[in-house]
């Protein structure tokens, strides 16, 4: 296993150890990855602590090595968001743009919005559902444990 082929709960416990930015325990990880036993939590930190990323201190604590980029996703901070997501909100932040300009020429009548830029407009929204569609089950990989989580909550 390389870092790019990080995945499922191993690299849930990886992306806990980043947020964490300090080091924790084998219990800490498996209430903060959400595992169902320290024997499992402890698997996973010994993957991570094999392929380099990881390292145990004297206190027996992990604590971060190396921060990897991981196929698929992008480190804002110290989140980890799918990739065609962050697209997503970079082409949401050009689509506010445009509309801001579409409404300024409302108020300012000099200012005239030619049909490319309508056309503009509306192909940028398509390309912002588009990013965020293809970036939801990435996220709900990441996230499977949570999301399920919050939807016993609302039940």
């Amino acid at each position: 296993m390389t870092a790019n082929e990080l995945e499922g709960n191993t690299l849930n416990v990886y992306v806990y150890i980043v947020r964490a930015g300090e080091p924790v325990g084998t219990r800490d990880v498996t209430r903060g990855a959400e595992l169902s036993s320290t024997s499992v939590a402890y698997r996973h930190l010994q993957k991570l602590e094999n392929l380099g990323l990881i390292e145990k201190n004297s206190y027996g604590n992990y604590l971060l090595k190396q921060k990897v980029n991981i196929s698929g996703y992008v480190w804002v901070g110290n989140y980890l968001m799918p990739r065609l997501m962050f697209y997503s909100f970079f082409f949401l932040g050009a689509f506010a743009a445009e509309v801001s300009m579409i409404l300024l020429s409302l108020v300012i009548k000099s200012l005239v919005v030619e049909t490319s830029f309508w056309f503009l407009t509306v192909m940028n929204f398509v390309v912002v559902i588009m990013f965020f569609i293809e970036g939801l089950p990435l996220y709900r990989k990441l996230n499977n444990k949570r999301v399920r989580q919050d939807y016993r909550d609302v039940e």
